[in-house]
């Protein structure tokens, strides 16, 4: 057997997916996916969606025959006493195959790693060029960069680094800068930075002034829409983005194939349409549906700050997800519901609407008969109310079956030894491979274009393997006769073995870097999140003698900031003057939100253009 690899191309555009766990990861690859992220058994910032090494294994493997990435989340706080077996969980998950690790905690960094690559999560607050200096010094491969980014910031940050920068496309939205919010920890115990995030972000708040005076009554004050940057993602490219990532790893798998095909699509068009630019892994994917990304979970679009502030980017009716709009109601009857419909309803699905009061409501639809529906209970509605249906049933079905699949070019070439054959294999990336079938007896074929014919469509046929065989060299072979089981056999074996071959393909690797830069100074109130020796000595060797320790070890959370936001109140709700907004006459501040007995105070740095929410 002998075999040839490619070589390395330039300016890849890398789509990444999430993965829930195995299944849904090799649903992202078989959907376009170039990286899936996962997260580890422990340690990952989504605790609930713990992965056995063993199923993470089998996923870098399914990756690397494409020629695709596995990473791994690991990007909790560590206390001292997880320490070593988070060491030895980073070692078992190199040695299972992952080619990186997402981490916030810094005190991994002083630990005796194996090579394997490391990238900043956008929990380490990666929001300015010194910061993301400090990382390529500190032997970061990558910085997931802050969501509150504008184009003009990333494109700063590039012309100051060779990092490699992802920034999140799609999907839902933390208001507070990562890794910097602490409330759900302060209401109920549960550590956003230890992946028991209880989203309290989600929930119903009243605003008032200082005086008590209501400025905005049980609205969902901090609940964000979905991110959505389709339309930009040509201009993240030209701004120095190198990988475009899905948020949702809590989502379910109908999510996953629905929004990685949908911006698959997206990279795809950019990538036909400019030379420079190219795909970070191999194959092409051919769907059964049209990706859509209001079908599956969606609380409506917004750029958020990539074009600069605007004020669409809330969604204080509800935290849920609304999907698409799909009409209005006519009529409503004490059976039915009359619509004006933009698309076509089917029974079972799931509708929403937003009444008089501001809530969202729910119905499902029992029944469709023209312009009617008939749902599974009447409600109060009123004729004008706009419908959106947040679960399309036909949709659904068709994601719950195969959906789409993925296949790497492949041409073979077979040819005459002097004791049998031999096939070559080579594939779209230029990895090639030749096995020999000594012992296969020569008998001359009766037609030799007949025999072609066969060798062709033997050949040819690729049933359910990663590999669509798009052209078979027969180099005069067709002089011979074969039996059909022998070709089988023949292509079998040879592309069982590219795709060993495939798989195997060396995997990049760092090695730790051990320095005294500087620690750079950090806009918006940075913390440290500091939760174990390692990280204590990893700021003190970079320069700060007193980093602060994690808010999960305070004891008194009294006036400590437990969200810092680019999300204002005060422009949401026109009361900022740098916007032509002001307060309502008699209004003091400072503003608060309440919620039940809580009660959080609202600082506003109108120089940064940043919101506090302050415990009290």
């Amino acid at each position: 057997m002998s075999t040839q690899s490619a070589g390395n191309k330039m300016n890849k555009l890398e789509l990444l997916s999430p993965a829930r766990n195995l299944e849904s990861g090799l649903a992202a690859l078989s959907h376009g996916a170039d990286a899936v992220y996962i997260g580890a058994p422990r340690f990952g910032a989504r605790e609930a969606v713990g992965n056995p090494v063993s199923d993470i294994g089998k996923l870098a493997d399914a990756a690397h025959l494409y020629g695709a990435k596995l990473y791994v989340a690991f990007n909790t706080l560590l206390y001292n006493n997880e320490l070593e077996e988070a060491n030895r969980l980073i070692h078992e998950l190199w040695n299972a195959g992952a080619d990186a690790l997402i981490i916030q905690d810094m005190g991994i960094l002083e630990m005796g790693l194996p090579p394997i690559p490391l990238h900043a999560s956008t929990q380490a607050n990666n929001y300015t060029p010194e910061k993301v200096q400090f990382l390529e010094q500190g032997g970061f491969k990558r910085a997931v960069l802050a969501r509150e980014l504008s184009l003009e910031q990333i494109a700063a940050i590039r012309s100051q680094t060779t990092l490699e920068l992802e920034a999140f496309v799609h999907g839902s939205l933390c208001v507070s800068l990562s890794g910097q919010c602490y409330m759900s920890h302060a209401i109920g115990g549960r550590s956003a930075n230890r992946g028991a995030c209880a989203q309290p972000c989600r929930k119903k708040y009243i605003l008032t002034d200082n005086n008590g005076r209501l400025l905005s009554d049980d609205a969902h004050l901090l609940s964000l829409k979905d991110m959505n940057r389709a339309a930009s993602l040509h201009e993240m490219a030209d701004a120095g983005i190198t990988s475009f990532k899905i948020e949702g790893r809590l989502k379910d798998i109908a999510y996953v194939k629905n929004i990685t095909a949908y911006y698959r699509r997206q990279l795809d068009a950019i990538i036909e349409g400019c030379e420079k630019y190219a795909k970070a892994s191999s194959g092409t994917v051919v769907y059964t549906f049209t990706p859509e990304p209001a079908k599956t979970f969606s609380r409506g679009a917004t750029d958020y700050f990539l074009h600069g502030r605007s004020p669409d980017i809330a969604l204080s009716e509800t935290s849920k997800s609304m999907g698409e709009a799909v009409g209005a109601v006519t009529r409503v009857t004490q059976n039915y519901i009359e619509i004006k419909a933009d698309k076509m309803l089917a029974n079972n699905d799931g509708l929403v609407f937003i009444n008089a009061k501001g809530e969202s409501i729910g119905i499902k639809v029992n029944r469709v008969e023209g312009n009617r529906i008939f749902p599974d209970r009447m409600v109060n509605i009123s004729p004008g109310t706009k419908l959106f249906r947040n679960y399309d049933h036909t949709f659904q079905r068709l994601l719950s079956q195969p959906s789409a699949e993925r296949k790497i070019e492949v041409s073979l070439s077979l040819n005459e030894e002097p004791n049998g054959f031999s096939l070559t294999a080579t594939d779209e990336d230029g990895h090639s491979l030749t096995l020999s079938f000594p012992n296969i007896e020569k008998i001359a074929a009766n037609d030799a274009e007949k025999s072609r014919g066969n060798l062709e469509r033997q050949l040819s046929k690729s049933g359910e393997t990663s590999f669509r065989i798009t052209k078979v060299e027969t180099n005069g072979n067709e002089q011979y006769f074969f039996q059909a089981g022998i070709l089988n056999t023949l292509r079998r074996e040879t592309t069982e073995k590219l795709g060993q071959l495939r798989v195997a393909q060396p995997r990049l690797t760092a090695e730790p870097v051990r320095n005294e830069v500087p620690f750079p100074s950090e806009p918006y109130a940075f913390h440290h999140n500091v939760a174990n020796d390692l990280a204590l000595r990893f700021y003190r060797r970079h320069g700060i003698a007193d980093p602060e320790t994690t808010f999960e070890k305070l004891t008194n959370h009294s006036g400590y900031t437990l969200m810092t936001t680019k999300h204002c109140l005060k422009y949401q709700l026109n009361y900022c003057p740098r916007y032509g907004g002001k307060l309502p006459a008699g209004v003091t501040e400072p503003l608060w939100l309440n919620e039940g007995e809580l009660r959080f105070r609202l600082d506003f740095d109108c120089r940064n253009c940043m919101m506090k929410v302050v415990n009290e």
